[in-house]
């Protein structure tokens, strides 16, 4: 039987580490969003942004990222973990957190127009929501909500036009 590989060290801030994938997205020209996955002062997993990359629409940060914990868990269910992501999930992302029992999520910006948790259909507050994870919204809003404008901008500006 092999051994299972032991967590990462926690890092000071967690969502730093959603920052640098977020990031990473944005290199890769994908939407800037990074998540993050922790239990027990250790990191299960880090993701990205990557539809584009993987010609999947559910590629998003946080899908990505609970399908690693899981993996790396064995275990269907993420009870005890908490997700760390630069921008407020969508309906689907928050559904994913829901079944995967998150025990708290922390986002960064808020997402009026896509968001599923403050905003849009506000996933958790739902009936046949079984699991409603606890939320913390706001974390270093202006810094995520930054790396998504400066990234949009660099999207429509014309090529070979500098601004």
């Amino acid at each position: 039987m092999r051994p299972v590989p032991g967590p990462d060290p926690l890092p000071p801030d967690p969502l730093s580490l959603a920052f640098a994938a977020a990031r990473r997205a944005a290199a890769e020209g994908e939407v800037p969003v990074g998540a993050a996955i922790v239990r027990d002062g250790a990191v299960l997993a880090v993701a990205h942004n990557r539809p584009r990359a993987l010609s999947d629409p559910t590629a998003h940060a946080e899908i990505l990222a609970i399908r690693a914990a899981c993996a790396r868990l064995g275990d269907e269910r993420l009870t005890g973990c908490d997700l760390y992501v630069t921008l407020e999930p969508c309906p689907m992302c928050a559904g994913a957190i829901s079944f995967a029992r998150i025990r708290r999520l922390y986002f960064a910006a808020s997402d009026p127009k896509g968001g599923g948790v403050e905003h849009g259909s506000r996933v958790f507050n739902q009936p046949t929501c079984h699991h409603a994870p606890e939320v913390y919204g706001g974390l270093r809003e202006a810094e995520a909500a930054q790396l998504l404008r400066g990234f949009f901008a660099a999207r429509r500006e014309p090529e070979g036009e500098t601004g």
